[in-house]
């Protein structure tokens, strides 16, 4: 793996304060990934929908300093101050400190602001590491120059993932394979790549409603989960189960085979949790609503033979996927029977998205 394509080889000129606002989406993976070694190199190859609605916004403004030997910086997040948050974003710095030496010549202040809930399995990390990454990138280019896009894309998904390994899918879109993978060419543990076929027509402007059951923080971080599969006993079964699914899901993309795609989705979402049960410690983080929200699923399709599936990250919370031309009915059925399940009715309705935006 060649890290060196990433270290800042031109001269820099440094300059005075500036700030870069940068809108970046959460992501769903209908391949999962769960289980990783340092530095956050993931065990198996996973593949993403970039969603659009779900998103970060994050200004970081940079102040010239005195070069300090440490990074220094402020986080808010939604207006308030968060010191909780400073020891992950402190170790993202110190990971990536090799990749973006400007870092100890500016003070940052860091604003984010999430349009969901935090914490609650909507891959917070994911659109917020990007957002910083996607920051951090506007400076470079300014201090180095004559980046290309591509360029800046790629580094920031390889900074990204040294914060969170899903972060890396949260550059582009609409769909992202990270982790290497003989059906993707190109594809690499470093950073996300676009899914480098065409897909058939029925998953294009794929439908997501996120059902909130759950807002509150997760009670297992999705760090101590994959740090869980290093010893456990499914782990090599499951990582090669997970890479030959990326394989399918390749030919079901471009092939239009949406059946299998629910199959193979479910199957994904359901194996992931299973890997939680059988973990030691074993932890749960699905609640009793995201069964009945399952079950309802599996009725209604059987009863109208819809191609509505789920998908579930880590957490309690249910992504409900289904084509564009079955959106009115959808909707009606998730506003009539799922909404009860969710705190308060409320689930968000998202689309796939096509990546990073500047502000």
């Amino acid at each position: 793996m060649n890290t060196d394509q990433f270290l800042v080889k031109s001269d820099i000129n440094l300059i005075e304060n500036t700030k870069f606002t940068w809108k970046t989406p959460s992501n769903i993976a209908l391949v999962k990934y769960w289980g990783k070694s340092n530095p956050q190199i993931p065990k198996n190859a996973s593949i993403s929908f970039t969603l659009n609605n779900c998103h970060t916004i994050t200004t970081i403004e940079f102040e010239k300093i005195e070069k300090t030997t440490e990074v220094t910086f402020d986080l808010f997040f939604e207006g308030k101050k968060k010191e909780e948050f400073k020891p992950k974003i402190a170790e993202f710095f110190k990971r990536i400190q090799d990749y973006c030496p400007y870092i100890f010549n500016y003070k940052m202040t860091i604003n984010s602001e999430n349009s969901f809930p935090h914490s609650s399995g909507i891959a917070s990390s994911a659109s917020g590491l990007s957002a910083i990454a996607m920051c951090l990138m506007s400076l470079e280019n300014e201090l180095v120059q004559d980046l290309s896009q591509d360029f800046i894309n790629k580094k920031a998904s390889f900074l990204a993932r040294l914060g969170s390994g899903s972060a890396s899918r949260s550059i582009e879109g609409p769909l992202v394979v990270w982790g290497e993978h003989p059906a993707i060419v190109e594809s690499s543990d470093l950073y996300g790549v676009q899914f480098p076929f065409k897909v058939d027509p029925i998953f294009q402007n794929y439908q997501d409603v996120i059902l909130l059951v759950d807002k509150g923080e997760k009670q297992v971080s999705s760090t101590v989960g994959h740090n869980l599969m290093h010893n456990h006993p499914y782990a090599t079964n499951r990582f090669q189960q997970a890479n030959d699914n990326l394989g399918k899901i390749t030919t079901i993309l471009q092939e239009g085979k949406i059946k299998e795609f629910i199959h193979l989705v479910e199957s994904e979402a359901l194996t992931l949790h299973a890997m939680m049960l059988t973990s030691s410690p074993y932890f749960i983080l699905m609640k009793p609503n995201t069964l009945e929200i399952i079950n309802s699923i599996w009725e209604y399709r059987n009863n109208t033979n819809s191609n509505i599936c789920f998908t579930l990250d880590a957490g309690a919370n249910v992504h409900v996927l289904f084509p564009e031309n079955e959106k009115d009915e959808v909707l009606q059925f998730i506003d009539k029977e799922l909404s009860k399940y969710c705190q308060k009715n409320h689930y968000i309705c998202d689309t796939v998205g096509l990546g990073a935006t500047k502000m």
